[in-house]
């Protein structure tokens, strides 16, 4: 396993989040994407990892102000949810937005509270700031241990690409290969991985169902 990531350059990344969202409001630019439309495509290719037909509970890490929530209540009828983040005032919003907690719960930090059948991470790897390339993927690493170890039945999980167009690459930003991802989850969680790559978007979604 890999080391923990460090505490330093979390604390920098909820900072860049808390600054977002003071800026943009609970919205997908105040998570820092582009808008509603692209964040409702990869919530589609994330949730392709439920195969539920009855009631299912999911952790969402990296839940923002708790959109992958409300994407969930559109297209699934029996679940229960808990959304976790670094952000302090990401959980303030998320509680404010959805007052049900009885089946939305929200707690600040870097781990679920508990597992549950379903673990989805979307765009927690994507703002890296100034920590080095090397750090960050050991970071990436630790954290689908943390999914893995949070899901009964499998965990989804986004990435930009390493292969977007180099003009449109930020330098804040990471950009990670995803065959390297796909053999990493392929070879350390699972022999039923699936590389998304065919969206539209310059980022991948990684699948990984557990042998069960």
């Amino acid at each position: 396993m890999t080391t923990r990531p460090n505490i330093q350059f979390l604390t920098n990344i909820a900072q860049y989040y808390d600054d977002t969202l003071s800026t943009h409001g609970a919205t997908a630019k105040g998570v820092d994407w582009n808008g509603e439309e692209s964040q409702r495509i990869r919530f589609e290719q994330l949730c392709k990892i439920i195969r539920s037909t009855t009631a299912f509970s999911v952790n969402d890490l990296g839940c923002g102000y708790g959109a992958l929530f409300d994407y969930l209540r559109e297209t699934f009828e029996n679940f229960d949810y808990c959304g976790v983040d670094i952000t302090a005032s990401m959980i303030d919003a998320a509680r404010s937005r959805h007052p049900e907690l009885s089946r939305a719960r929200f707690y600040e930090g870097t781990h679920p509270p508990q597992s549950h059948d379903y673990s989805i991470a979307s765009g927690i790897f994507s703002v890296s700031l100034e920590t080095p390339p090397v750090q960050w993927g050991e970071y990436i690493h630790e954290t689908l241990f943390t999914l893995d170890r949070s899901s009964k039945k499998g965990f989804a999980f986004n990435c930009l690409t390493s292969y977007s167009d180099l003009e449109k690459k930020k330098s804040h930003l990471y950009y990670a290969d995803p065959c390297s991802l796909f053999d990493f989850c392929k070879r350390t969680f699972s022999k039923q991985v699936a590389l998304l790559h065919d969206y539209g978007l310059f980022e991948f979604t990684i699948l990984v169902r557990k042998d069960i």
